[in-house]
């Protein structure tokens, strides 16, 4: 049985093919239009996830949309009936864009089954449901608590329960404008950022302030009950009438002006923006440790964009009876699309649990032919190695940042080693190099390490793996001189650990550089610059390659120099 799901209606669109209970691939809409978080709807990616399955529309058995338009009605005629002059913005927002998102699917649906022809049944999968639960099934877990928060999906802005082989027990939904994404939205928006696509950038910024400076204040706007409700102080806020700013003018007597996008951080952005985060994990930490209370399970599954602030997920693991939690890397709404599928394969369709999403590489690749190709159509000067693991390693070492480009592309907005650029962390000055003249972006923002799983207790303070990136843990303190690159400024690090089995080209890669540098630690950051999707296709490598400070390309087996 061949089920596509589909991610459209919101942003990040994305598609996937689930075959007989297995993820066979999965792509961004943006890798392949090369437009970031795009929100069309993924024709590009459905036709080459088609591709790479090997299907033609005949073979489509099910179609799973990570959203259910008609969801929540009333609650919204009900809430649009008391926000008087933010009437006109909820209509074109709530009616206008989702008859143009309804619009997108019917052409395309239509256009690959006619009228008259087999058509196959079309599952609308609630967002959250799509999310968490689509996790659960795909999490190595038989039985966990479930935790799913984003700034909204049809009007549900979080999901709590528990999971347990494929039944799903919803306990609590919060609704908007009660939205820990939206409230961290505005914070992001008053540091200077976009809200909506910049949250890791605030993350990022916190730890530079003292969230106790502010942290009170903000704490007065968010409140947690103790079965997970959601509250948010809204008369802080714009967003609840959908107008920019996102913050009132309250929120700018009690807290001062915001900074202006490209104007220079002011200490007190610094501790607005380390307040918004510390209150933001304090309060999720409340849902977890009442959620682990309520359901005695061992495990967590958190799920929706808010699950994407890697800080917060360590402070998780760290701070309550959880032994571990899952998050898949593809956390957002690009993953909706797999929860979708697994929904329906799963949820609704009931079929046993067969797959683990484990190995993020569910992307396309290119064979060595194809490399060839595109290297002689360049007319770049190549030179191809038998052992490019070591060699790689040796260029490393040599000071050298490399483009490295190699099998299926990750899912998800981390480089997880195929699509990365990669860089000796011993050196002190390689962080700010790489952000001012590889990735052109802040240069306050650091950079991340993976690490072989079996040395990264050696460097790390981590109890568990984090193979997506999205676990934040300390460096040990007589390991930071050993890594300055990687370490952040509050001496943490944003660590994905490899085991060889998933990744046996990078895992060796590491394990070679360790040998020459006695630091079997990389520096890894996607394969783009800012702005930019992760490049997807040999070309878009080339590209990025020329117009920016990268050294050396590595794509296959082949290493291109300037």
């Amino acid at each position: 049985m061949n089920i596509l799901g589909i991610n459209y209606f919101y942003h990040d669109s994305t598609a996937c093919i689930v075959r007989d209970g297995q993820l066979v691939v999965a792509i961004e809409e943006e890798r392949l239009t090369r437009q970031k978080h795009t929100d069309e709807f993924p024709v590009s990616a459905i036709e080459r996830c088609m591709k790479v399955a090997g299907l033609q529309d005949k073979d489509i058995d099910a179609v799973a949309v990570s959203i259910k338009p008609t969801m929540h009605w009333q609650k919204k005629a009900a809430y649009s009936l008391g926000i008087g002059r933010g009437i006109k913005a909820f209509l074109g927002h709530e009616v206008g864009t989702s008859r143009y998102r309804q619009e997108q699917f019917w052409s395309w649906y239509l256009s690959c089954w006619p009228q008259g022809s087999k058509q196959p049944p079309i599952h609308w999968v609630p967002h959250h449901l799509a999310h968490v639960a689509g996790t659960f099934y795909v999490s190595p877990y038989e039985e966990a608590a479930l935790l799913s928060l984003d700034g909204s999906g049809e009007w549900a802005t979080s999901f709590v329960g528990l999971g347990k082989g494929t039944k799903i027990e919803k306990f609590n939904e919060s609704f908007f404008p009660n939205s820990f994404g939206s409230f961290y939205e505005a914070a992001t928006e008053f540091c200077g950022f976009r809200p909506n696509y910049d949250e890791g950038k605030t993350m990022g910024l916190a730890p530079f302030g003292d969230p106790e400076v502010f942290r009170e204040k903000v704490a007065e706007i968010v409140k947690v009950g103790d079965d997970g409700a959601i509250g948010i102080d809204t008369s802080y806020f714009n967003f609840q009438y959908w107008r920019k700013p996102y913050c009132s003018q309250k929120f700018y007597e009690t807290f001062g002006a915001p900074r202006a996008h490209g104007a220079p951080f002011e200490k007190r952005h610094e501790n607005i923006a380390a307040a918004f985060q510390r209150v933001l994990e304090d309060s999720v930490l409340k849902m977890c440790r009442d959620l682990q209370k309520k359901t005695g399970a061992r495990f967590l599954v958190i799920a929706g964009g808010v699950s994407l602030n890697s800080v917060m997920n360590g402070r998780i693991v760290r701070e309550t009876d959880f032994e571990d939690l899952y998050v898949m890397p593809a956390a957002g709404d690009n993953g909706t699309a797999i929860g979708a599928a697994f929904q329906v394969w799963n949820g609704i369709l009931g079929h046993p649990r067969t797959f683990v999403h484990d190995n993020p590489y569910v992307g396309t690749s290119y064979t060595d032919a194809e490399y060839a190709a595109v290297l002689k159509e360049a007319k770049l000067n190549v030179v191809k190695h038998d052992d490019i693991a070591a060699e790689a390693a040796r260029l490393l070492k040599e000071g050298h940042i490399i483009g490295w480009f190699q099998g299926a592309m990750e899912i998800g907005p981390r480089a997880l080693g195929n699509r990365s650029i990669l860089a000796d962390p011993t050196h002190p000055g390689m962080k700010d190099k790489i952000n001012a003249e590889v990735k052109h972006r802040e240069a306050y923002r650091p950079f991340a390490p993976s690490v072989p799983a079996e040395f990264a207790k050696d460097y790390f303070d981590m109890a568990v793996e984090a193979p997506f990136m999205l676990k934040v843990c300390d460096v040990f303190p007589d390991k930071r001189d050993c890594v300055p690159a990687i370490t952040h400024v509050d001496g943490s690090a944003r660590v994905q650990t490899v085991r060889r089995e998933t990744n046996p080209l990078y895992h060796d890669l590491m394990v070679e550089f360790g040998k020459l540098s006695g630091v079997p630690v990389v520096l890894n950051t996607s394969f783009n610059v800012m702005g930019e999707p992760i490049v997807e296709s040999p070309l878009d490598a080339i590209r990025c390659f020329f117009s920016t400070g990268l050294d050396k390309l590595v794509i296959g087996n082949y290493v291109i120099g300037k």
